[in-house]
């Protein structure tokens, strides 16, 4: 969790103002998102995967550079950081062919005016 506050505790509040997790047991320190920065925390119910399709989707990419047999305790920030800037940087049909960098940039800039 200390990750994941890591890399949007600096985001604008709009931009980290809630997060949805699927119910594993690695989200079990959820509370500490609202204490430390403020952002609310939900969950999708049970046996409800169309409540999540964007994480099976984005774990089916993942797949790519982390297979399921590889340590992901070896992977360092950095190579964390270069599988999350390719991932935000392919292009996606459902977001008109930008990708979820562009669209989240055009968000940000629609916050601002």
């Amino acid at each position: 969790m200390g990750k994941i506050i890591d890399a949007i505790r600096d985001l604008p509040l709009t931009a980290r103002k809630s997060i949805t997790f699927d119910r594993g047991t690695e989200f079990v320190s959820w509370p500490h998102l609202q204490a430390e920065i403020g952002t609310q925390t939900w969950f999708c119910d049970p046996s409800s995967p169309w409540q999540k399709g964007t994480v099976e989707n984005t774990n089916r990419r993942l797949r790519r550079w982390l297979p399921r047999k590889r340590d992901i305790r070896r992977c360092t920030d950095h190579d964390m950081k270069v599988i999350c800037d390719r991932l935000n940087n392919t292009p996606r049909k459902c977001l008109g062919w930008k990708t979820p960098s562009e669209v989240f940039r055009e968000k940000m800039m629609e916050q601002m005016q």
